[in-house]
């Protein structure tokens, strides 16, 4: 058997070239991919399954522009978050902004859809 030591020692020297074609001489020889043992070794870690991505259930109401029509958006933008007029108008003008956070579904919905209505253009995240 090889002595460890030695081969980390002359691996450790090599330049990143030719780290590179070590790389793929190995692959040839060996039949493998250096990106499939990537994936694989974290599969075949703690042996138990991957954990499910839970559902989002909390979602940000952005406003991302005005479409022109200031006025309704800030009317909007009040009667939703029952900030006064100085401070819903700030937010419109200062556009990307969020207008509620931490909502549910059901309600992120029903605020882009009340804003949209007065003309402003609105993303969810």
């Amino acid at each position: 058997m090889a002595d460890l030591n030695a081969l980390v020692d002359q691996l450790s020297a090599l330049t990143v070239i030719e780290a590179a074609d070590l790389s793929k001489m190995l692959e040839e020889k060996w039949g493998v991919s250096a990106a499939a043992a990537v994936a694989a070794a974290p599969a075949a870690g703690g042996g138990a399954a991957a954990p499910v991505a839970e559902e989002q259930t909390e979602f940000d109401v952005i406003l991302t522009g005005d479409g022109g029509k200031k006025i309704n958006v800030i009317k909007e933008v009040r009667a939703i978050t029952s900030l006064g007029l100085t401070e819903a108008k700030t937010l419109v003008e200062s556009a990307p902004k969020a207008v509620k956070e931490g909502v549910s579904k059901d309600e992120a919905a029903k605020i882009k859809a009340q804003l949209e209505a007065a003309g402003a253009t609105v993303e969810v995240k």
